[in-house]
């Protein structure tokens, strides 16, 4: 890594949102080599630990400026890790399922107004779920997306699994209110 000078993980997160590519490579070069090793110790392939925490750290610039991270950054990259591995391992188990048992192509001949109203389900149900605070759309996406239990996802967050059934009781309702309008003005 280049000399530059040490900062704090606040000073860091200050920096960062104020676009600063030094803090940036600090945070890479400081952390790059933990999160490979929490994703490749779960996963098989070392390219797909590599791809995953690529994405952690594209995310991080990407969402430099609403971030908020209300514990260390070592645990919410190491979380964030975490969370993208389970995702990665339900969807690569999801489509194992689907080979394993797709269905006859009957049963999938769907007309094109379905296939856009899914698509436009399926959009607004990613803004919605963009839209919730961090904790609540990480509990959310883990649960949803990834398949795990409210007691994996307190283990991997750190959190209480007390806080995890609030966190997806207040994801739910949000969701509700907001595919209730939305199907509303849908149909």
């Amino acid at each position: 890594m280049p000399a530059t000078p040490q900062y704090s993980d606040h000073e860091l997160l200050s920096l960062l949102k104020e676009d600063s590519d030094t803090a940036f490579t600090q945070i890479y070069y400081q952390y790059w080599k933990l999160l490979f090793a929490i994703a490749a110790s779960k996963l098989e392939n070392t390219a797909d630990a590599e791809e995953i925490v690529q994405e952690i750290f594209t995310d991080l610039w990407r969402r430099r400026h609403e971030i908020r991270i209300e514990q260390s950054l070592k645990a919410y990259l190491a979380a964030a890790v975490k969370f993208q591995v389970y995702t990665y391992m339900a969807r690569k188990h999801q489509e194992s399922q689907r080979q394993a048992y797709s269905p006859s192509p009957d049963i999938l001949a769907t007309t094109p107004e379905d296939l856009l109203r899914r698509k436009e389900l399926q959009e607004q149900l990613y803004d919605i779920t963009q839209q919730l605070p961090e904790k609540c759309r990480l509990v959310y996406q883990l649960s949803r997306e990834a398949g795990l239990s409210n007691k994996e996802i307190a283990a991997t967050l750190s959190i209480s699994e007390k806080t995890v059934e609030n966190q997806m009781t207040k994801a739910l309702k949000r969701l509700k209110l907001a595919f209730r309008s939305f199907l509303f003005t849908f149909f």
